[in-house]
């Protein structure tokens, strides 16, 4: 075979990591789909965020229009 030593470690450590996650989860997920599902997590979490701030926000408002009157 013309691959070196350290690629197929690397290759077969990482078929391994892929293959342990794929016991737990009940299917196979690669780093790139693992980054993905992170990232959807993320975002999904910045929204709720951002709609916290929304509501807060709107709440600030109308006490201070409430306390002009």
């Amino acid at each position: 075979m013309n691959i070196g030593h350290s690629t197929l470690d690397k290759r077969v450590r990482k078929l391994k990591a892929e293959r342990e996650r794929s016991l737990t989860t009940g299917k196979l997920i690669t780093e790139d789909q693992s980054e993905i599902a992170e990232l959807i997590k993320r975002a999904k979490r910045l929204d709720i965020e951002k709609d916290i701030l929304k509501k807060a926000s709107a709440l600030l408002m109308s006490d201070s229009m409430n306390g002009l009157r």
